[in-house]
């Protein structure tokens, strides 16, 4: 199952509260950039972003899963996505730690 418009609007539109987040459309998924880093990504309506230290931190109550079949990543999925204090914390770090 692709992720819906209408599930990928109100993602960005919550994630925007928090920092620059665009994304880019990829065979049905989205890609998710933060000041140009990609961080995660909406797959099958579920949000989802990368493992670092900060994401392990804060997210350690959060399960990993696959964003599809046969990928060999696990990823966080994140519900407090609606929280921008939460999430901005979570983003300067996740991004901090990637462009290193």
């Amino acid at each position: 199952m692709a992720t819906t418009k209408e599930y990928h609007d109100y993602i960005i539109e919550c994630l925007n509260k928090a920092g620059q987040v665009t994304s880019k459309k990829m065979m049905g998924e989205y890609c998710l950039y933060c000041n140009g880093t990609l961080f995660g990504g909406i797959y099958d309506n579920r949000f989802l972003v990368k493992q670092t230290e900060t994401s392990k931190k804060l997210l350690v109550e959060s399960p990993l899963e696959l964003p599809y079949e046969g990928s060999k990543s696990p990823m966080f999925l994140v519900s407090e996505f609606e929280n921008a204090d939460f999430m901005k914390e979570l983003l300067e770090g996740m991004i901090k730690e990637i462009k290193k």
